[in-house]
Parts: C-alpha cells; sequence; structure tokens
C-alpha cells in the first residue's frame, strides 16, 4: 500500500518560510513545519486555495511561498468539495466567516486517502473541532482526512 497524499495547508509554507518568531509556542511550530518539510518529499498536494492564499500579502513573502510550493501536485476546487465545505460551515464544523478553511478540509477529503497537513489551530488542526469535521464528512459519504500538525507527524 502506498502513503497517502498529504494535502499542505497554506499555514503550513507560512511557517516554513516566515521569518523566526519570538513567540515560543509560533517559533517551535516552525522548527517542526520546517523539519517535516525535509524528510516529508513525496505526495504533497496543495489547491488554488493554497495557490491564491499563499499569493496574497507582501511580495516578498509571497514569492517564497509560492516558490515552496512549485511543482507540487495541484487539486482542482469540485462541486463536490464545494458542496462538502457548504455542509462544514452550515452544522457548524467551520465557522461560515472561514469558507477557505472549510474548503481545504473538503478538498482533502472528497481527494481520499489524504492526510490535511496544517498549523491552523482555531478550525482545522482543533481537538475540539475534529470530531465534528469528521462526523460531517461520514454523514456526506467521504472519509474525513486525518487533520496533523508537522509535530504530530514527527511524533513531537
Amino acid at each position: 500500500m502506498s502513503d497517502p497524499s498529504v494535502y499542505i495547508e497554506t499555514t503550513v509554507s507560512g511557517h516554513i518560510v516566515g521569518r523566526q518568531q519570538s513567540d515560543t509556542i509560533v517559533a517551535a511550530r516552525q522548527l517542526s513545519s520546517r523539519r517535516w518539510w525535509e524528510i516529508r518529499e513525496r505526495y504533497r498536494i496543495v489547491s488554488q486555495i493554497v495557490i491564491d492564499e499563499c499569493s496574497a500579502g507582501d511580495t516578498f513573502a509571497a514569492g517564497e511561498r509560492l516558490q515552496l510550493i512549485d511543482g507540487i501536485q495541484v487539486l482542482a476546487v469540485s462541486a463536490n468539495a464545494r458542496n462538502l465545505a457548504g455542509q462544514l460551515m452550515a452544522r457548524h464544523g467551520i465557522p461560515e466567516s472561514e469558507p477557505r478553511d472549510a474548503l481545504h478540509i473538503s478538498i482533502a477529503a472528497v481527494k481520499m486517502d489524504t492526510i490535511l497537513a496544517g498549523v491552523e489551530f482555531r478550525h482545522i488542526a482543533n481537538a475540539d473541532t475534529r470530531a465534528t469535521i469528521a462526523q460531517i464528512c461520514r454523514d456526506c459519504g467521504y472519509i474525513p482526512p486525518s487533520i496533523c500538525s508537522p509535530d504530530e507527524f514527527l511524533g513531537t
């Protein structure tokens, strides 16, 4: 059996190429993201949503984020993914104010056999929301993606 694909949520690229932060928690997340990136070379995927988010903001920083993900397989945002994202928001798995977060999850779920790597702990990689997100995915006929931070991949 081959390794599952890993959908790279935008915050991972920001942590990898961003300036080292003085906040110790963020700095530790940056370090683990960078370490994980070095060892996790195969099966990386992103979506147009990730590319759009990486393109935003400071031109220099955007260029670094885009260079990091250059050459990675890009998944389309299908109608099924949009429908599942709508369900994730309507059923309070993800706040309606965060449609891109809902799309990240739904794109990974629709792709199947996918892990979602992220360090967005408010709505995606959050212990309080994971069970709700997983149930909504199952109710809609999808196997929920495993949602992991780089720390979890590294076992730290």
